[in-house]
């Protein structure tokens, strides 16, 4: 069976931006079939690995599972991704449990075709294996791309940042404010800045011209 079986791909032909809408898919996974549009109203990040049982793959396997829950709290799925067979990923995935003691619970997609990958631009073109790069879509709930990070495969992804990027993504999604470097939740967010000289004034006028500056305000904490 083909893990992908329909695509509706309003980006093909260039790589997939920001604010685009995620290529629609159905697949077979380790969890039985899988669309994308099974995750709406959820978000989702749909992740790819280069191959079942390398070394870096499993930490990773095993970091995000152990932060399952908290992604589920943020109400955000996992969905992996490679181009092994559906057979690799049940074999690794009983490995892991029995040797690390880690039971996976969210699917991993058989890409075999490597239909899905090629829309999502997870192939490493300069490759000569058919490997997926370590490539993280941060989907909201209504199937927008919102971000996207890729590694080398040599390179292992920090869950953490995972984590935070996804939280600093639903904290500014009201509008009018930003997360400065190394955002945290008990952090405060910026506000944005203004676009007209009456806002300025309005920005250096405010709390007697304490703010740091008309660019550079803090927005109030909820």
């Amino acid at each position: 069976m083909a893990s992908f079986e329909h695509s509706e791909n309003p980006v093909a032909g260039r790589a997939l931006r920001l604010n685009d809408p995620a290529p629609v898919f159905v697949a077979r996974t380790t969890m039985g079939v899988r669309s994308l549009t099974d995750y709406r109203g959820k978000w989702l990040v749909l992740f790819s690995h280069p191959a079942d049982f390398t070394p870096v793959c499993t930490t990773e396997f095993i970091a995000l599972e152990k932060a399952a829950d908290k992604f589920r709290a943020l109400g955000c799925e996992l969905l992996g991704l490679s181009a092994d067979s559906i057979y690799s990923h049940l074999a690794w995935v009983q490995n892991i449990e029995e040797r690390f003691g880690v039971t996976i619970s969210f699917p991993i997609i058989e890409d075999l075709s490597l239909s899905i990958a090629e829309a999502y631009g997870m192939i490493d073109e300069t490759s000569v294996s058919t490997a997926t790069v370590r490539s993280v879509f941060f989907i909201d709930p209504e199937g927008i791309v919102r971000a996207q990070v890729h590694y080398p495969a040599t390179v292992g992804r920090s869950v953490d940042e995972l984590l935070r990027v996804l939280t600093a993504l639903r904290a500014t999604e009201v509008g009018d404010v930003a997360a400065p470097e190394g955002w945290r939740p008990e952090g405060t967010l910026l506000k944005a800045p203004p676009t007209t000289m009456d806002e300025v004034r309005a920005r250096l006028g405010a709390n007697g011209g304490a703010s740091q500056d008309w660019y550079f305000a803090e927005a109030d904490r909820g």
